[in-house]
């Protein structure tokens, strides 16, 4: 995205090719960045690390870990906190993705209003 669309003819035109080509290359660029973010992983962990949730980077759940002891499956209070757990540690994984999409997302959407929105991704748009 070297070439300025503005500076076409003299510095005075405007050069449809060149505004094309570089929405081509932002596109690309911000692919690119969303496949990546789907390969890193973040995680959620409340209670001490009683329950830790695994999410990507676009916020998507991939894995949940409960500490092995912590909860009686036969209680039906036990398994409400571990159903409330999950939530909360979910929550944080998904805060986290968040932030990683926003530092990988940011220098590419800034031009894009509104501080760099991207619709469909979680915290951007």
């Amino acid at each position: 995205m070297t070439q300025n669309p503005f500076d076409a003819l003299g510095g005075g035109g405007f050069d449809m090719n060149a505004l094309l080509q570089q929405a081509q290359q932002m596109q690309q660029q911000l692919e690119e960045a969303q496949a990546n973010l789907a390969q890193q992983t973040v995680e959620g962990t409340v209670a001490g690390g009683a329950v830790t949730v695994t999410a990507n980077g676009v916020g998507e759940l991939v894995g949940i870990a409960i500490r092995t002891g912590e909860f009686d499956g036969s209680d039906p209070d036990d398994l409400s906190d571990l159903s409330d757990l999950i939530v909360a540690a979910y929550r944080d994984a998904r805060a986290k993705s968040e932030a990683l999409a926003g530092e990988s997302l940011g220098p590419l959407t800034e031009g894009l209003g509104g501080g760099g929105g991207m619709p469909g991704l979680p915290g951007l748009g």
